[in-house]
């Protein structure tokens, strides 16, 4: 499968990619002539019935089911990628968590740094030349120790902050390589699981967002998020949505 001057053509990897968010940068990006893995960890028929769609609208897509906490899942389904495309042209780190419930105090940052640093380190291999990786986070992760967090949402915010700096500090080495990174900064995403799970312990967190103007939608972010997989900017460009009193 070669790649278009247009981008299209790539091998693209959406962490998370079964509803919400993930789901429609998958969409867009098999939209745009990619061809998708549509990873998921529980939700397995969700990310089929992405895939499906993908494929309905004449795109190609691979559902994987892969913990990305987990060493081996995760190296796993880069092993599946390898065998089926032979390589990897963009890798959207999508996935995060750390308000399930019943999740272990350290639960936060084994996903949302550990396991994002190690994913990039297995996909590396697969990734040649002009190949890009996306991560994904909130303002009030990027922003994290400069502006107020919900209390609620402080070990996410804290842990992708941590993931966002460990992936910084490998730019030197993605550069050698001829990989950049970009990151995509939001506001709270209206529609989410994780703006839906603050409604019910922090009502008020959420509502306090919603005073500085209308929340992004899950499609306006998405696109942003595709933008940054194919844009010509300089590596460790950061992309923001919405939340404009964080960026004043």
């Amino acid at each position: 499968m070669a790649v278009n001057q247009d981008g299209s053509g790539r091998v693209s990897l959406v962490t998370g990619a079964s509803r919400g968010i993930g789901a429609e940068i998958a969409r867009l990006v098999g939209a745009a002539g990619d061809a998708v893995v549509v990873n998921y960890r529980e939700k397995r028929p969700r990310a089929i019935a992405v895939a499906a769609e993908i494929e309905r609208a004449g795109g190609r897509a691979l559902p994987i089911g892969a913990d990305l906490s987990d060493d081996k899942s995760a190296s796993a389904m880069i092993d599946d990628i390898s065998r089926t495309f032979g390589r990897l042209d963009v890798l959207i780190l999508n996935a995060s968590g750390g308000l399930e419930r019943g999740a272990d105090p350290d639960y936060a940052m084994r996903l949302n740094r550990d396991a994002q640093v190690r994913l990039v380190e297995l996909a590396i291999p697969l990734m040649k030349p002009g190949s890009r990786v996306v991560f994904v986070t909130s303002h009030q992760s990027h922003f994290y120790g400069q502006k107020p967090v919900p209390e609620d949402y402080e070990p996410i915010a804290q842990s992708k902050r941590a993931g966002e700096d460990a992936l910084r500090e490998r730019i030197p080495e993605l550069l050698e390589r001829g990989i950049t990174l970009t990151v995509v900064s939001g506001d709270m995403i209206d529609g989410t699981i994780i703006v839906r799970l603050l409604e019910r312990r922090d009502p008020d967190a959420v509502s306090g967002r919603r005073e500085h103007g209308a929340l992004p939608t899950i499609e306006e972010f998405a696109s942003v998020v595709v933008d940054a997989s194919l844009a010509q900017v300089e590596s460790g460009h950061t992309f923001y949505v919405g939340g404009e009193d964080y960026l004043s």
